[in-house]
């Protein structure tokens, strides 16, 4: 496999007196696709969160392709991290005062520093590669949920990052709409994006994960390859958790 280009050790997070992350440790290698799976409260969506520093960790230390991006309680390079480091929410967090294609411009206007031609292309280019072209200049009310989403991962890969982190991206979708968004996973999996994601979709996690990460009460409590984990889970905790997710 090859190096790791995210290393997290000793990963701490704490809101009060709710310890919500507890010496985390892990390695995404380049080009590895991780899921992460687990019950509500586990601290999956806060890991992918302190990640990409929107949430500043406690404690730890977080590498970028061998750079600290966070140790010793204080994040560094954060215009790197935030460049290298894609994320796609829950919630589509669209501005709904511009169209697909200006959502998708203007964060490389602004952080990558391209020209408005440039940029302009960039986001034409990946609508159409999520499947949009036809919905370019669509302002966000006069799309579906799905397709909110695509043109947040447009956006998002529109930044030409080295990591893409997904949280949930499906949730909060309806289900005939969840497969076109999982197609487009499907479809950065295969060209080879390094991705960390968060899901509940336990089909996409088992075909197209190299490695499924579950989490319980702020510990990886197992992990390993996706037929090893979902389908010979060593831990009790595991087992039970799959046990209700799979026959569900």
């Amino acid at each position: 496999m090859s190096e790791a280009i995210l290393s997290v050790s000793g990963l701490k997070k704490s809101y009060g007196k709710l310890n919500v992350l507890k010496d985390i440790n892990c390695e995404i290698a380049q080009g590895e696709v991780v899921c992460v799976i687990g019950p509500s409260g586990s601290g999956k969506s806060t890991l992918l969160r302190c990640l990409n520093m929107l949430e500043l960790p406690d404690g730890g230390r977080i590498e970028l392709n061998g750079n600290e991006v966070f140790g010793h309680g204080k994040p560094k390079d954060l215009d790197v991290l935030r460049r290298e480091v894609g994320m796609v929410f829950q919630s589509f967090n669209l501005f709904p005062h511009m169209s697909a294609r200006e959502n998708v411009t203007i964060a490389q206007t602004r952080v990558r520093g391209r020209s408005k031609q440039e940029a302009d292309a960039r986001s034409v280019e990946q609508l159409e590669k999520v499947g949009l072209a036809e919905k370019i200049d669509e302002f966000p009310d006069r799309l579906s949920g799905g397709q909110q989403q695509r043109v947040a991962l447009a956006r998002a890969l529109a930044m030409d990052p080295e990591v893409m982190l997904f949280d949930e991206v499906t949730s909060a979708l309806d289900p005939e709409l969840v497969k076109g968004v999982l197609d487009v996973m499907r479809g950065l999996a295969d060209g080879g994006m390094t991705m960390v994601v968060v899901t509940h979709e336990m089909n996409f996690a088992r075909e197209v994960a190299d490695r499924v990460i579950f989490m319980d009460q702020g510990f990886i409590v197992e992990q390993g390859k996706p037929d090893a984990v979902l389908g010979n889970p060593q831990e009790d905790r595991t087992k039970q958790f799959l046990g209700l997710v799979l026959s569900r």
